[in-house]
């Protein structure tokens, strides 16, 4: 045999692959496996929840129904146990358990019924002007002065604390000569007796902001 001859040994050929071949059958596998998973992904994130949204502010005690609410679709993700879902419906004689603010999602614990209150709104005529930014959410200290003989008002005492306005109503005259504010505060029951008391022997009330109170 020649030298040429001896180097041209024949090259193996390269053998089609077969269905058959492992290694084949593991490649599609993991396609398909990985494909899935960004299919999963995708339709993860875009899953949607309908769940209620408040259509208007709402004080603390209100009776509500389905009716009260807008319908909203939003992404919750992890806490979706923690609001209701429309397909739910509102409970029967369920009441909002606090000041429900417009915009906001309706959560599980935003409703209950009335015998779980514990505060209560109580009704406050305020004839000074109350502090700039005051609104319902707002946490207010509650002054009053006592009816003297001699000198009109006794010493203004603090009879409440961060007590938080449910409702504002600011109320003016035809004419805009006066002008009174109607709020309700939510008072625990602790504290009804002194506040009772000095609405109902005329007494003269003041709010004081306190912010500080609702952090």
């Amino acid at each position: 045999m020649s030298l040429a001859t001896s180097t041209q040994a024949a090259a193996p050929r390269l053998k089609k692959p077969s269905w058959k071949d492992p290694r084949l059958l593991v490649g599609i596998l993991l396609v398909l496996a990985s494909t899935a998973g960004v299919v999963a992904l995708v339709g993860s994130a875009d899953q949607t929840t309908e769940v209620f949204a408040v259509d208007e502010a709402i004080p603390l005690g209100t009776p509500v129904t389905a009716e009260d609410f807008a319908v909203v679709p939003v992404r919750l993700g992890d806490v979706e146990e923690s609001y209701l879902p429309a397909a739910d419906g509102i409970p029967d004689k369920a009441v909002a358990t606090g000041l429900l603010r417009k915009g906001e999602l309706v959560s599980r614990s935003d409703l209950g019924t009335a015998d779980e209150l514990d505060r209560k709104p109580v009704g406050l005529r305020v004839d000074d002007p109350l502090p700039s930014g005051t609104q319902a959410g707002s946490r207010v200290d509650v002054w009053s002065s006592m009816p003297d003989e001699q000198s009109g008002f006794k010493e203004p005492r603090q009879i409440l604390s961060g007590a938080e306005i449910s409702e504002l109503t600011i109320d003016e005259s035809v004419l805009g000569a006066t002008r009174a504010t109607e709020i309700l505060v939510l008072v625990e029951d602790d504290d009804l007796s002194a506040l009772l008391s000095a609405r109902s022997n005329g007494a003269k009330i003041a709010v004081v902001l306190n912010p500080a109170a609702g952090s």
